[in-house]
């Protein structure tokens, strides 16, 4: 009934439907990419918080992400530049609701040490209460030893500090001492 040619032909049409079918299917099986944005919040029930990455990265802007997500997880969805130095990053700590991410940019060795602190090394040269060891917290201005053991005591007993201004809640420390704080202390 059929010849050969015409066989062959219906055999490659039926194989190319086949193969087409089992593409598209496959293609929308797949699973999304282990990275914490909003899709992926819901899915796994956590909470969701907004984080600004700015510096050097192809896409700057609000992410979305889910509550637990490392900084890491954000400098990625950003796309980092070739110029960025994420070594002077501490890509795995945590994100915070509100947080303002910077990616600074690679200092090359021509470049003078005046221009390099500006641009390398910390990207934000205050010092981070939710983080900072007992030395960091001494470089504060009025803020000795015991206050500094203060300070991380409240802070393993309470959790992160919200705000530069919870820092009140810590005693010994009040609203003039606090003052004085405001521009060198951050919480992120």
């Amino acid at each position: 009934m059929f010849g050969r040619r015409e066989q062959l032909v219906a055999l490659v049409i039926a194989a190319a439907i086949v193969f087409g079918l089992g593409f598209k299917y496959a293609g929308t099986r797949a699973q999304p990419p282990d990275i914490p944005v909003i899709q992926r919040a819901e899915e796994t029930g956590r909470a969701e918080i907004k984080v600004h990455v700015a510096g050097e990265v192809g896409a700057p802007g609000v992410y979305l992400v889910v509550q637990g997500a490392r900084v890491q997880d954000v400098v990625e969805l950003a796309r980092p530049l070739a110029s960025a130095d994420l070594h002077a990053m501490n890509l795995a700590a945590p994100l915070q609701d509100g947080q303002r991410v910077v990616v600074p940019r690679t200092v090359s060795p021509d470049q003078d040490s005046e221009t390099a602190a500006g641009v390398s090394g910390r990207a934000d040269p205050r010092i981070n209460i939710n983080t900072a060891d007992r030395a960091e917290l001494e470089r504060l201005p009025g803020i000795g030893p015991a206050l500094a053991d203060r300070i991380i005591k409240y802070r393993e007993q309470n959790g992160h500090f919200m705000s530069v201004e919870d820092l009140v809640k810590v005693s010994g420390i009040g609203e003039q001492r606090l003052e004085g704080l405001r521009d060198m202390a951050t919480v992120y």
